[in-house]
């Protein structure tokens, strides 16, 4: 049972993949799960990145940090094996023998917040600005990659009332200008959740998606005008303002603890309410 004066994702092991700059949903998803008791691990894309995403990380109390390529099925399985050196189960010197014996690895949650496609497909019509090397880039890196961290963090995860968390936008169901591709691979992710949801749910593994509003990331910036979008958002949506990544962050945290867990193959809104409206205020029509 959970105490009252501890976070509810206390002792919660979780690896979160795709953190870049403070300004990431992301980070947003580290910050809140760190305020509510969650011991993380980092992953970053590169060299370039390490020392940025280390920085962020000594605000979480963060002690690992692992390179992962989430377009290669070598690189995933590296750091999964970093992530079983480094969170071994260790329990009282009464069972220490039996942990010699048969040492248990675990993860409690692994958060997907990658996407990527070429800045030539989010500009313009679709058809137009649509190729096929774009296409196979944009779902293996936002989508099968998902996949990809299920396969090989399953055996850590089993049995545990673990999650899988990834990210998607309102761009999988309704068009949106400039979005493209992304909305089409944002679709094949969804449908990923649910049908991994329903792979895993035997395991005791929980598949869940947010769809999140229009925030003011770096990675945003790279879709044809993203500003226009962002006010039109805080005008149509019913809360009237656009989102911050903190309250992205709390959603995330919810559907990765104790709390949440009956509730897996969903999408979850995340967008003050922007995707349950049709029709703007008729008044500022003429």
């Amino acid at each position: 049972m959970l105490k009252l004066d501890m976070g509810f994702l206390e002792g919660k092991k979780i690896l979160i993949v795709g953190v870049a700059n403070k300004f990431s949903i992301a980070s947003g998803i580290a910050e809140a799960m760190h305020k509510q008791g969650a011991e993380l691990i980092l992953s970053y894309q590169s060299e370039r990145l390490k020392d940025k995403v280390m920085k962020l990380g000594d605000d979480w109390n963060c002690k690992t940090y692992i390179e992962c390529d989430v377009s290669s099925d070598e690189s995933i399985s590296n750091m999964m094996e970093v992530v079983k050196d480094k969170w071994t189960y260790d329990e009282s010197i009464s069972n220490m023998m039996e942990v010699v014996k048969d040492k248990w690895t675990y993860l409690d949650g692994i958060v997907h917040a990658v996407g990527f496609a070429p800045a030539n497909e989010l500009d313009g019509d679709f058809i137009e600005a649509a190729t096929r090397d774009g296409f196979k880039i944009a779902h293996d890196v936002s989508v099968y990659s998902f996949t990809a961290l299920a396969k090989a963090g399953r055996p850590l995860m089993e049995g545990r009332n673990a999650s899988l968390l990834t990210l998607s936008y309102l761009g999988a169901e309704r068009t949106l200008p400039n979005y493209n591709v992304m909305g089409v691979a944002k679709a094949a992710l969804e449908s990923t959740t649910r049908y991994l949801a329903n792979s895993l749910g035997q395991k005791g593994i929980r598949v869940n998606a947010i769809s999140a509003g229009p925030v003011k990331t770096l990675a945003a910036s790279g879709v044809k005008s993203f500003k226009k979008m962002l006010s039109y958002n805080a005008q149509r949506a019913p809360l009237k303002r656009n989102i911050s990544t903190s309250e992205v962050g709390n959603a995330a945290a919810f559907l990765c603890s104790d709390l949440a867990s009956g509730i897996t193959g969903e999408i979850l809104y995340v967008d003050a309410g922007f995707n349950i409206t049709a029709m703007g205020d008729l008044s500022e029509v003429n």
